[in-house]
């Protein structure tokens, strides 16, 4: 295995505009991705993501920075920096690119950099494999609430 990019697409029944707002405003990614998200779809950007441990009560927080907003076509971010203190040093690049289809909008997420953190090979392995899983899990969630949204009266 390679282990250098993760991509994951899910075809929805919803317009460009409508996923692009899912995808880049806090109030609608929350609904799907992280317990919270703190930032401004504006490019440069900092902000964070944050996770809740149910089991634990403890809450992960993740930096992330705000790459490219170009709505409605693509919205990509920087996060899990090696210098998680100063949301510095090498990153990963998470980009959703969204292409208008008849029925709605195909959407792919990629997810590249893991080999450019300079991790051991063990880490490396360990962290594409849960990055690859978590989005096995969260992709298919996109999905579902941009169908519930767009039920919504």
């Amino acid at each position: 295995m390679e282990h250098g990019s993760i991509e994951r697409n899910i075809h929805v029944d919803a317009s460009p505009e409508v996923v692009f707002e899912v995808i880049s405003r806090p109030e609608h990614m929350r609904e799907w991705w992280p317990d919270d998200a703190r930032f401004e779809p504006v490019e440069g950007t900092q902000g964070e993501l944050f996770w809740r441990d149910e089991a634990t009560g403890e809450t992960v927080t993740v930096a992330l920075t705000v790459v490219e907003v170009d709505p409605p076509s693509r919205f990509s971010f920087r996060w899990c920096y090696t210098d998680a203190e100063k949301s510095g040093g090498d990153s990963l690049l998470v980009a959703f690119d969204l292409e208008p289809t008849p029925q709605g909008t195909r959407v792919r997420m990629t997810e590249t950099g893991f080999r450019e953190m300079g991790w051991e090979i063990a880490v490396l392995e360990e962290q594409y494999r849960e990055h690859a899983s978590a989005w096995d899990h969260y992709i298919p969630r996109l999905g579902t609430y941009v169908a519930r949204l767009v039920s919504t009266p």
